[in-house]
């Protein structure tokens, strides 16, 4: 803590308070944050005692003087713990300087004529008693910072002060209005004393840097930005950092800056390196795995990833190239699925094998089954399976294989039969009435027989989302078409009961359209013929 006064506008002895002053990682001091100075200004008075014990003087010659002692015997000390400021001033010492600074010196603050609220601090750099220039920060609430420096550090350091100094010469006084950050802004004139600035920023964490290099921006110090860069290209980021270091970077002026290797870090070359063909590789890395531990998280976090990021398909072109992509691996997986159904339901070619490599033939089945689904579960995500809902609809050869194979091994089949009609029911899909036709007509019914297995085998299966994306499917076909397929369910579900989905909530719609609410009645025909119409 060092003490702070504030001056009184009654011509009052100052009351002195006690105000944090925040040193940085680098060892200077900087000016306490404006939240302080305003808790402190409110703050119930409370007078400080100079060490010693000595009361303070009631007259401000007194207490100058006292400082003054003050600061000779602070001269004898080489690391002074804390600084005593006089009046409404604050001076600290400075960072890493060009050369060993002289002790605080403390000088009388000026009547606070034109601005009787702010809170004055004051800071020096490097020698104090060569300094031949002061510039003065009005930040908000009130506070005002006065930095006492050197013309030639500021002018070799930053185009700014070089500009304002070379068009105001002779100057002694800069001000700088409307200051954001003064506390950062102090710090960076600071580092323009420092032999080292990456050295000092090395201990700092990345949203204080990013507050620096926003100030050495403006004031054009090239050394300090470049450091800052350096910094940020090493530093690891966590959490929002790296979005708030891309946006900091871009928003530089300039270009050199803006195209700095730290952005290689979230940017590629996208001719060398075409998203896509990487997307491909991925993919086909995980539909090729047989490590089931591997293959099953891989699985999981790509199809996450597919879920929580929608900027693969934002744009048009690289939209295409991903679904593309998708669909390829599909009819590459389908292709191999048909040719393991052929070998599988070839009683000959069964004989044939030994028991591994039927094992083995089994294991490609269920690999082959189980990538299907989960591009079909991409897809359907995406809102991009209409044409897939035709490729698989047209599957007659395999839907006619599928009874010929064990159903522990087949099962996975009518889970993508299942996920393709929740993609129709729930509107992810948008086929045509002819396809959503020949799907059920293909596949309810390879669906209806492995339904049992997949209740009781597949711990992954929802029977609930799967019967109403069933029945909502069936529900989009003509009224003629519902009856057909829920009069050939409802033989099915009276005879297996639980081993068939239960489409009862689409069979209670198909009824309340034919019998009860009719939309086209017949010529003549009374409302109140109809059972149930009151």
């Amino acid at each position: 803590m060092a003490e702070f006064k504030i001056g009184r506008l009654d011509g009052q002895p100052p009351r002195i308070r006690n105000v944090p002053i925040a040193v940085t990682p680098e060892g200077f001091w900087c000016c306490p944050s404006q939240a302080a100075l305003q808790k402190t200004a409110k703050s119930p008075n409370q007078q400080g005692r100079p060490r010693g014990g000595a009361s303070p003087a009631p007259s401000k010659a007194s207490s100058v003087q006292r400082a003054q002692t003050i600061s000779s015997e602070k001269r004898a000390q080489s690391t002074p713990a804390r600084s005593r400021t006089n009046s409404d001033e604050q001076i600290c010492p400075p960072p890493d300087a060009v050369s060993a600074p002289d002790p605080p010196k403390v000088a009388p603050a000026p009547a606070p004529e034109k601005r009787p609220k702010q809170h004055k601090i004051s800071v020096g750099f490097g020698q104090l008693d060569t300094s031949d220039l002061k510039v003065v920060l009005y930040g908000k609430e009130g506070v005002a910072v006065k930095m006492i420096v050197h013309k030639n550090i500021l002018a070799e350091n930053s185009t700014f002060f070089a500009d304002r100094i070379s068009r105001q010469s002779p100057v002694s006084l800069l001000e700088v209005p409307d200051c954001e950050d003064v506390e950062i802004y102090v710090e960076t004139v600071g580092l323009m004393y420092c032999k080292d600035v990456k050295q000092r920023l090395i201990k700092q964490n990345v949203p204080r840097v990013l507050r620096v290099l926003k100030v050495a921006e403006s004031l054009g110090f090239r050394a300090c930005i470049m450091s800052c860069l350096d910094y940020l290209e090493a530093v690891p980021w966590v959490g929002d950092e790296e979005e708030n270091v891309v946006s900091s970077i871009r928003q530089l002026h300039d270009e050199d800056h803006r195209t700095n290797p730290l952005l290689k870090r979230v940017t590629s070359d996208v001719l060398a390196n075409p998203p896509n063909d990487t997307l491909a590789h991925i993919i086909d890395l995980v539909l090729k795995s047989s490590e089931e531990r591997g293959r099953r998280e891989m699985k999981s976090l790509v199809l996450k990833l597919f879920k929580a990021n929608n900027n693969i398909n934002s744009n048009g072109s690289s939209a295409d190239s991903c679904v593309m992509t998708l669909y390829s691996c599909f009819q590459n997986c389908l292709e191999s699925l048909l040719a393991l159904f052929r070998q599988a339901s070839d009683p000959e070619a069964l004989a044939e094998q030994s028991s591994d490599d039927k094992e083995q033939m089994f294991r490609k089945i269920t690999l082959e089954s189980d990538n299907l689904l989960w591009l079909a579960e991409i897809l359907s995500d995406r809102h991009a399976a209409d044409e897939l809902t035709v490729i698989w609809s047209g599957q007659e050869e395999l839907a006619e294989l599928h009874p010929k194979i064990p159903v522990m091994h087949r099962h996975l089949v009518s889970c993508v039969s299942a996920r393709l009609l929740v993609a129709v029911g729930k509107g992810e899909a948008l086929p045509s009435k002819e396809t959503r036709r020949r799907l059920l007509d293909v596949w309810l019914q390879p669906l209806m027989d492995d339904y049992r297995w997949l209740q009781h085998g597949y711990r992954w299966f929802d029977r609930t989302v799967v019967e109403d994306g069933v029945g909502q499917t069936i529900l989009t076909l003509p009224l003629e078409d519902q009856q057909a397929v829920l009069l050939a369910w409802l033989g099915r579900f009276l005879k297996a009961g639980d081993g068939c989905p239960n489409l009862q909530r689409a069979f209670e719609v198909w009824w309340r359209r034919t019998f009860v609410r009719p939309y086209a009645e017949l010529p003549g025909s009374s409302s109140a013929s109809w059972p149930g119409r009151h």
